[in-house]
Parts: C-alpha cells; structure tokens; sequence
C-alpha cells in the first residue's frame, strides 16, 4: 500500500504534451503568444483545447549542456531540458488558414522524468514531475525586493535602447515583475534556462540582476529586442 507521500508525489506526476521553442521563456504569471502553423502543433493546440487547456513550454538543449538533457526516445529529434513550465491557453482564435493565435499563462515548472512515444498528432510528449516547483499562486506571493533590479534594469534598457516599462513592473507584485523581465529581457537560450531553473524568485532575482551587471560592465550587444515568437 503506497504512503501519503508516495500517493502525493505519484499524484504530480502527469503526462504532458510538449512544444519545444528554442529561446522562449515561460514562467508562472507571464503570458506568452504564440502563432502556431506547423501541422504538429496545431494538432498538439487542438487536442489541448480539446481536454485539459494545459501546453508544455521546453527548450531543446543547447549544444553545450547536451549532458543536461533529457532522454530522447525518437534519435532525430534534439534532447531537451530536463525542466520546462506548464502553461494554460487562455485565448485561443483558429485562424481560416488552420493556424491557431494563442496566449499562454504560465502556471508550474516541472521536471521531465522521461520522454514518451511521439503521440499520433506528431508532437512529444513526457512523463513529467509537478513536487519540485510551487505553483503560480504561491510562487508570485512571494514577498521580496526588486528595487536593486529593476535599479540595474532601467540602466541596461537605456544602454541597449530596449524600450521597458519600469514604472508598470514596479507596480507588479513582485516576484511577477521578476519573471517578467526574465521572460522578456533579450539573453539567450542558456540564460534563460537558468534563470528558468532558479530555485525561487528570490534566487532567480538575484541570478537576473547579476546577468545584468555583467552585461552592463562588457561589451555585450543584446540579441533583437524581443517580440513575440514566431512558431513554424
């Protein structure tokens, strides 16, 4: 007979279908949208609509993290992450060409255990872990200080001419206005994925402002200024 606690962790394991975007970030709290046109994706969107609203945000594995990937089932697709963020599709238009436009919210960070069978539809899916990470509502209640980063902040827009809106982010709460700029700020694929796996916000704010500072103090040139992507 398994005990609370094997039942609870055997409870947070789920299943999830998986829309591998390099460079985006979804974290609890921030919304992304997407324009989704390859076959497998939109059958991935409709079948999620269709049940539970929930889509997989993961990144494939930067070449030099491939010994921090996932296991692969199918070889020719790219290894992944080992951690990504469930998001909830909170609109959603088909389009008459058969794209769909979708937002997504982000809800919890999970931990990919293992990688499934290709489903019918053509997109990936895994067998994930929700116990490691908080939810949205718990994550975002944290109570912490973002003065000093949204301080550093404002000084890199300025540097790289990225238009920002501190004064909106400084009325956020505050671990939101965190993985706001996480998500938005234009680094790259690493970057990102580690502020992803940060173990809290307070540890993701402090992870933020020193990427920050060290761009600040080099001769670093910011990617495009962010938009949102574009999915094919």
């Amino acid at each position: 007979m398994m005990s609370d606690r094997a039942t609870e962790d055997a409870d947070r394991q789920v299943q999830v279908r998986l829309f591998p975007l390099q460079g985006t970030l979804l974290l609890p709290g921030t919304f992304l949208p997407l324009n989704v046109f390859e076959p497998r994706y939109r059958q991935l969107v409709a079948r999620a609509m269709a049940e539970d609203r929930r889509i997989g945000m993961i990144q494939p594995c930067a070449t030099d993290d491939a010994g921090r990937a996932s296991a692969v089932a199918v070889p020719s697709q790219p290894p992944l992450y080992d951690v990504g963020c469930l998001g909830e599709v909170i609109e959603c238009e088909p389009q008459p060409d058969g794209r769909y436009l979708i937002v997504l919210r982000g809800e919890r960070r999970f931990r990919v255990l293992e990688e499934l069978a290709v489903d019918s539809g053509g997109y990936r899916r895994v067998r994930a872990d929700l116990s490691e990470f908080e939810d949205a509502t718990r994550e975002l209640g944290q109570a912490i200080d973002v003065g000093s980063l949204l301080a550093v902040a404002a000084r890199f827009c300025v540097a790289h001419d990225l238009d920002f809106d501190i004064d909106l982010l400084a009325s956020l709460p505050a671990a939101q206005a965190v993985n706001a700029l996480c998500a938005a700020l234009p680094f790259g694929g690493a970057e990102k994925q580690a502020l992803l796996e940060a173990a809290e916000p307070r540890a993701r704010r402090d992870l933020l402002t020193s990427l920050l500072e060290m761009q600040l103090s080099s001769s670093w040139e910011p990617l495009e200024p962010y938009a949102p992507p574009i999915v094919n």
